[in-house]
């Protein structure tokens, strides 16, 4: 039986908003929002130029050179 990738401490590179960033492998949409410590109803995010919409952010992973944008939506009046 192989050890699980990320408590092995690996982790992936990709882009966030323009700027370098790295993940544990594995981690996916939802996590990243969680870390980053966002309200994940109040964001849009695009993973490689598509919307990943929020029942589908726990299966949608961020693979090495990956490209994450990520908008808070912010209220005015």
């Amino acid at each position: 039986m192989s050890a699980d990738p990320i408590s092995e401490g690996r982790s992936v590179s990709f882009l966030l908003n323009g700027e370098g960033h790295e993940v544990p492998v594995g981690t996916s949409v939802a996590a990243l929002l969680e870390r980053l410590g966002l309200p994940a109803d109040r964001v849009a995010v695009e993973l490689n130029r598509e919307i990943v919409r929020q029942p589908f952010r726990e299966a949608a992973t961020i693979d090495p050179g990956a490209s994450v944008e990520i908008v808070e939506f912010v209220g005015g009046g």
